[in-house]
């Protein structure tokens, strides 16, 4: 089956939007460590410790989803030189990587939503504590 240079190429966008969204969830994770940070170096609190694990945790799940997307990205470039050059039977199979790729990229991003979650549930329970404590009082 012959593989024309646009079917790598469709895969463009998509990889480039998870790009832009994995950088920001980056960011915005990056935003949270220093408030934390800042946080803690004002007042020290157990709170903000137990959320360290998690945190670290999250930081290499949004590396290794940016790592996954990248080589998609280049993998598709790659694909598109070996079309580009006739070699058709090393496009398939360099389209391929590039499919799975993207396929783990997308698995650890959902790992990662669940583990976001979970930082979430977290603070969650400890207002809910404070609220049962205050209430007590």
């Amino acid at each position: 089956m012959q593989m024309e240079i646009s079917v790598p190429a469709l895969l463009f966008p998509a990889i480039s939007l998870l790009l832009l969204a994995y950088t920001n969830r980056f960011l915005g994770l990056s935003s949270v460590i220093r408030k934390l940070h800042e946080d803690y170096q004002r007042a020290p609190d157990a709170k903000i410790l137990r959320q360290i694990a998690n945190l670290r945790r999250r930081v290499a799940l949004i590396r290794g989803m940016q790592a996954a997307g990248a080589s998609a990205m280049f993998l598709c470039v790659l694909c598109m030189f070996l079309i580009f050059f006739g070699l058709q039977s090393g496009a398939h199979i360099v389209f391929s990587v590039s499919l799975a790729a993207m396929l783990i990229s997308l698995a650890i991003s959902l790992s990662e939503i669940r583990m976001s979650s979970d930082a979430l549930n977290i603070l969650l329970a400890d207002m809910e504590e404070d609220l049962a404590r205050h209430e007590a009082h």
